[in-house]
């Protein structure tokens, strides 16, 4: 089975509609935030592509609670459909595979991140008192 940028794109885009749905309940968005959290001690080696997740979460968590609004809700939204994706058991590749099994998830949650990439980065000024809102 072929994996590629192209299969994570389309996962992507199926989840963000979902996702665009479940942003407009703060309280489910903390619940899968905490069901992300879980998920990723599971997982073995986490790498440099997944090293903006603790930013990912705080920037989540600081929309819902309204305390930085000027990030796109498409972004949330983007951010939101791979963490479902992430945390959903009907992977396209089975977690339980030995290490092939987070490759699905891995390039999925890599995908959003770079595509909100500026938003993070942007989030990252504003925590740190570096940026302007």
């Amino acid at each position: 089975m072929e994996f590629g940028m192209d299969k994570a794109q389309e996962i992507l885009n199926k989840g963000i509609a979902e996702a665009e749905e479940v942003v407009k309940n703060p309280s489910k968005v903390d619940e899968i935030l905490k069901q992300l959290e879980e998920k990723l001690k599971a997982v073995p080696v986490i790498g440099s592509t997944l090293s903006d997740l603790p930013l990912m979460i705080a920037m989540i968590k600081a929309w819902i609670k309204k305390e930085y609004t000027v990030v796109s809700p498409k972004a949330i939204a983007c951010l939101v459909g791979a963490i479902l994706y992430l945390i959903k058991k009907k992977d396209l590749i089975p977690d339980s595979i030995p290490i092939v099994g987070h490759a699905d998830d891995l390039a999925v949650m890599g995908l959003a991140l770079k595509l909100s990439e500026k938003e993070l980065k942007a989030f990252a000024e504003w925590r740190d008192g570096t940026g302007a809102v």
